[in-house]
């Protein structure tokens, strides 16, 4: 079964076109790229695949379940949109265990796993405060990854990181397709697209 379709998608905001007739069905075990330029409608893109708006007009299905009908969200889902933010006074395991409590299926053992994954010590009692751009970003994606979902969204998943973070991210996004993850990347870095099997440019909410 197809994971992500999306059926003629219009979204306006304060009157302003947003996406535009967006048209395009996403398969699980392959990695998406989604580029063009800042306003082009990438984020707005997979704000909607995540249930995070809902679309003006069309359909978003996801496991042939209809989204904002047969479901609030997607049930199996890690995201990274925009810039990570996390509570500041929390080390980065307190803050995971505090989102782990939410849906409770997976325990210390698989948030220490996460962390690892990214790189981050789960014994580190530092606080987010006290956290570098690169490893706030380092958090988002294990928290993105922790609960292993069957959808991935990245918004710019390389921002902060250095060279090694880099290649650690994009090795963590070839493991998570190969688990059997549908990923999706948004980007304007061209080296991020390197990964993706299929790119979608998008220009002005639409699909060029």
């Amino acid at each position: 079964m197809d994971k992500v379709i999306l059926k003629n998608v219009y979204k306006e905001i304060k009157g302003v076109t947003v996406l535009r007739d967006i048209n395009f069905t996403l398969k699980k075990r392959m990695i998406y790229g989604l580029f063009g330029h800042n306003g082009s409608g990438k984020t707005m893109l997979l704000r909607m695949i995540a249930g995070l708006i809902k679309p003006t007009s069309g359909e978003v299905y996801i496991d042939g379940k209809k989204l904002h009908t047969d479901m609030d969200f997607p049930e199996s889902i890690g995201v990274i949109i925009e810039t990570p933010d996390f509570w500041s006074n929390y080390t980065g395991k307190e803050v995971l265990k505090t989102l782990a409590e939410i849906k409770k299926i997976i325990n210390d053992n698989d948030i220490d796993k996460a962390l690892q994954r990214v790189g981050l010590d789960p014994k580190d009692k530092r606080v987010i405060k006290k956290y570098s751009l690169g490893m706030k970003q380092r958090l988002g994606i294990a928290q993105a990854i922790m609960e292993s979902p069957d959808i991935l969204l990245l918004d710019e998943p390389t921002n902060a990181l250095d060279k090694s973070g880099i290649e650690l991210a994009r090795k963590i996004i070839r493991e998570e397709r190969d688990r059997g993850a549908l990923v999706v990347i948004a980007s304007h870095n061209v080296a991020d697209l390197e990964e993706c099997q299929i790119k979608i440019e998008l220009s002005d909410g639409s699909i060029v």
